[in-house]
């Protein structure tokens, strides 16, 4: 597919600035901040959320819309549970949704929920390049406390060949029928460096390459070019021409690795949902590739 039949993944702060102020984009605008930080941040991000967020923005739980009879960290829901989720929201199919995050980074938690509504069929959905850090910085008004929401009516449909299960990763090892890129850090990657989860040891996938999520983004938080992306990939000998599929720790910033295969016009990067605390917990100890302690039975 070519680049530029795929859904605009990036908006500026000044486009969506103008957006907002003008609500005249042809479709219904709706602002969705999908802050979400590891425990160990010590972050709330929902009452960061009631103290500042970009002016009519909706608050979005990874947490609460998400599979919670899972053993594993807010794996996708079902389909139903989306659209209701999402509709309570004020999103409807008409909608032209703009993700964003309040992170350090820039973008950290909001690629997974672009990846989420693409997957359950709406494709109308964008990122704010940058995140909430390059809206401040260019200087771009604030909100606090709750909007009110008018619900809408969501349909969503489950595109079940972009998420893969543990199975599907297993067999690989053997059948080779896809390339694993893993998003976390280098050093939880290789083993050395902990999990930020209790009872998860790091390490990786047998034949899975690392490349780091903050390695999309440069030093202002913004998304680096397809030109730049396409040499990151080249330089890890992904060929984005044949199937890929990506992993992190809990199938948060794997989304970084399908945003930016999207930028180069790529945009059927599947993720592993389960991804390395489903692999460490139900892989057996030889499939656990560790320069440090590894798994024991």
């Amino acid at each position: 597919m070519s680049q530029q039949l795929l859904y605009r993944a990036l908006v500026s702060a000044k486009w969506l600035s103008e957006a907002i102020r003008s609500q005249q984009a042809g479709q219904a605008l709706k602002v969705v901040d999908a802050s979400w930080y590891l425990p160990k941040m010590k972050r709330d991000p929902k009452q960061e959320f009631e103290e500042r967020h970009i002016p009519g923005a909706v608050f979005f739980d990874i947490d609460q819309c998400s599979d919670r009879t899972s053993p594993y960290d807010h794996m996708l829901p079902k389909a139903s549970d989306f659209a209701e989720y999402v509709g309570k929201l004020g999103v409807g199919n008409d909608s032209h949704v703009v993700v964003y995050d309040g992170s350090d980074q820039g973008l950290f938690s909001a690629p997974r929920v672009w990846w989420m509504f693409r997957i359950f069929g709406h494709e109308a959905v964008s990122l704010l390049d940058g995140g909430l850090k390059n809206w401040l910085r260019e200087g771009f008004p604030l909100s606090s406390g709750k909007n009110p929401v008018a619900h809408s009516e969501f349909h969503a449909t489950l595109d079940k060949g972009m998420v893969k299960t543990y199975e599907d990763i297993l067999d690989n090892l053997d059948s080779h029928c896809f390339q694993v890129v893993d998003a976390r850090a280098a050093g939880r990657f290789q083993g050395v460096e902990p999990e930020p989860r209790d009872g998860i040891e790091p390490g990786h996938i047998p034949g899975s390459v690392n490349i780091p999520f903050t390695s999309f983004l440069t030093e202002s938080g913004l998304e680096k070019t397809p030109e730049q992306i396409k040499s990151l990939f080249q330089e890890k000998k992904v060929d984005l021409s044949k199937p890929l599929v990506a992993t992190c720790g809990s199938g948060v910033t794997a989304c970084h690795v399908a945003l930016g295969a999207y930028l180069c016009g790529k945009p059927d990067v599947a993720i592993y949902d389960g991804a390395w605390v489903e692999w460490y917990m139900r892989a057996d100890p030889e499939n656990i590739v560790s320069d440090g302690k590894g798994k024991t039975m």
